[in-house]
């Protein structure tokens, strides 16, 4: 647990905050929270393969490149790579592929960022809530074609909101989510996360799941941090968390977690690093506040 006061300055002073993602993935919000003052923690639990039906993602692509869409809607960061990759194949680069009449619609900072790093312009990203039932709310309607591209557990709330809103929908399985590590015939390469020009990676401590149930289970651990529903799932097969702080990216994991009966202690504004790190200070703020009230918490 803590062995450092916060202050002003570092919010997380002294926490130790349990990562879920892959090394590569988690660059970014490892930064933010070391500069906060936290000690970071890195377990791998979900990991990506390449889609098993590559024609029908190959025949989505072809057809992107003709104009035959009038939205490409990218509802992660992964799609995005995933689409610089078959862009790759056809001698591309993304924003090539991407026919100049088709717009785009992208769920979360950290995916229009990488858009916009590979020359293409965002049409419409929620302005608030950065999430499927976001984007929905944003969404203007009309009966276009829109290609969804995204991974084989997601959610059909997204494609069945945008079919309902008049769109002509086609969803396609982009990549495949799967326990860490993925096969390495399989695996989809992810480049470095936000990796500035010359700057070493953050340090981290990366555990096993053991060790981490081990922790999690001794209450060492004073945050956890899922980024996906996948990962609320597998966190919940690892330990019970006593007196660990679950943070949950969107809706859609909180959503995961509370079905798994993991309370959620706070729900990232927007699905950054930025809005994860406050949303931990948030929930650590909140638990020291009742513990201060009450007593210390129970075991």
């Amino acid at each position: 647990m803590r062995d450092r006061a916060p202050s002003p300055e570092q919010p997380l002073a002294g926490a130790r905050v349990l990562v879920t993602r892959s090394p590569e993935r988690s660059t970014a919000l490892v930064a933010g929270l070391r500069k906060a003052g936290a000690d970071p923690l890195v377990l791998p639990l979900i990991d990506f393969e390449r889609a098993t039906d590559q024609h029908s993602l190959d025949v989505a692509c072809d057809a992107l490149a003709a104009g035959a869409f009038d939205w490409l809607v990218a509802s992660s960061a992964t799609t995005v790579h995933v689409l610089a990759d078959k862009a790759a194949e056809r001698g591309l680069t993304l924003a090539r592929l991407v026919h100049p009449a088709t717009r785009i619609a992208a769920v979360g900072a950290a995916t229009r960022r990488l858009l916009q790093a590979h020359g293409l312009p965002v049409a419409l990203v929620p302005a608030d809530d950065q999430s499927a039932a976001g984007l929905l709310s944003a969404w203007p309607g009309g009966n276009g074609k829109v290609l969804l591209p995204q991974a084989d557990i997601a959610s059909p709330r997204l494609a069945e909101g945008l079919t309902a809103a008049g769109g002509r929908v086609t969803a396609v399985v982009a990549y495949c989510t799967v326990d860490y590590p993925a096969a390495a015939e399989r695996r989809l390469a992810v480049p470095l996360e936000d990796a500035a020009a010359g700057e070493a990676p953050p340090s981290y401590v990366l555990l096993t799941p053991d060790i981490a149930a081990a922790e999690l289970a001794a209450g060492r651990i004073d945050a956890v941090i899922a980024a996906s529903p996948s990962a609320a799932r597998r966190i919940a097969e690892l330990s019970p968390l006593p007196r660990c702080s679950f943070v949950a990216i969107g809706r859609s994991t909180a959503e995961q977690a509370s079905a798994l009966g993991i309370p959620v202690a706070a729900t990232a504004a927007e699905p950054s690093p930025e809005g994860l790190v406050a949303a931990v200070a948030a929930a650590l703020a909140a638990r020291q506040g009742t513990r201060g009230e009450h007593g210390p918490l129970p075991p």
